[in-house]
């Protein structure tokens, strides 16, 4: 049972990461036929750094998955504050609610949410409402549910009586959040904020329904790539995004890391050394 189990997992494996693997090597291969390495090089990356569109491009995306994961961030950890403090009904209810974006499929909350921008743009009279702004609330709309289910587990890892002793040491309620609470849950709150870069930066279909000719990020824009044979640049400029999510992805475990070793270190210190 143990034999077949490696063999399913590495099965797994080699379908999941085969195509990125043959991805990374056709971005240093001299020829454009994917079937047929010629030679070792790296033209294909100093085309795609002379290409001004994609490079502006790939800036619009950095942007809004920055913006977008600040926001969310934000407004997420303190939306996670206010839900743990609710009671145990209302608390399953907004959890259910906040588990709706990340279920719906997203061309469902593609279209719901243009058609709440046309809606929007006509009740101001405003024809072209589509472009920085709304692209930027819709990615801030479903990167809050993954910073809320990073931050609450926190919360209830938390010693409850941590507050109140800050409190009876003298700090004020705004202190007491600043010293106490934030560094206490900030592990979850950071991995909450990398998960929705990540998710930010390569998303398509959401950002397809609400983007604006004055606004485009790179997603939408290798979307018409798709329609002809994609010169090999563009498989330099996937090589790239996908070694940035890995350096992201690798941050989150060792910060998740440091988190559950600093636990393990402060739950042995409070343990009574019997005399």
């Amino acid at each position: 049972m143990k034999r077949f189990n490696k063999i399913f997992t590495t099965i797994v494996f080699v379908f999941l990461y085969a195509p990125i693997l043959l991805l990374v090597v056709a971005s240093f291969n001299s020829g454009r036929d994917m079937a047929v390495f010629k030679s070792f090089t790296f033209y294909n990356y100093l085309e795609l750094f002379k290409d001004d569109t994609l490079l502006r491009l790939l800036l619009n995306s950095v942007i809004i998955a920055v913006l977008s994961s600040l926001f969310a961030t934000v407004i997420g950890t303190a939306a996670s504050i206010g839900i743990e403090k609710m009671g145990k009904r209302a608390r399953s209810a907004v959890m259910t609610a906040t588990n709706i974006p990340m279920t719906n499929p997203e061309i469902v909350t593609g279209i719901s949410l243009a058609l709440l921008f046309a809606f929007f743009g006509r009740l101001i009279s405003h024809n072209n409402i589509l472009g920085f702004s709304t692209l930027l609330i819709a990615h801030i709309t479903f990167n809050l549910p993954y910073v809320i289910l990073s931050v609450i587990p926190k919360l209830r890892q938390l010693n409850p009586n941590l507050n109140e002793a800050a409190l009876d040491l003298g700090c004020t309620p705004v202190q007491s959040f600043f010293k106490v609470l934030l560094p206490e849950i900030m592990p979850g709150i950071i991995t909450g904020g990398l998960m929705a870069f990540t998710m930010s930066l390569d998303d398509f279909v959401i950002s397809y329904f609400v983007y604006g000719p004055s606004f485009t990020t790179l997603p939408i824009e290798i979307y018409s790539y798709t329609k002809k044979p994609l010169p090999p640049k563009i498989y330099a400029l996937f090589t790239i995004i996908f070694l940035a999510i890995v350096l992201v992805m690798a941050g989150m475990t060792i910060l998740q890391s440091y988190d559950d070793k600093r636990k393990q270190r402060s739950d042995m210190s409070s343990v009574p050394i019997m005399k």
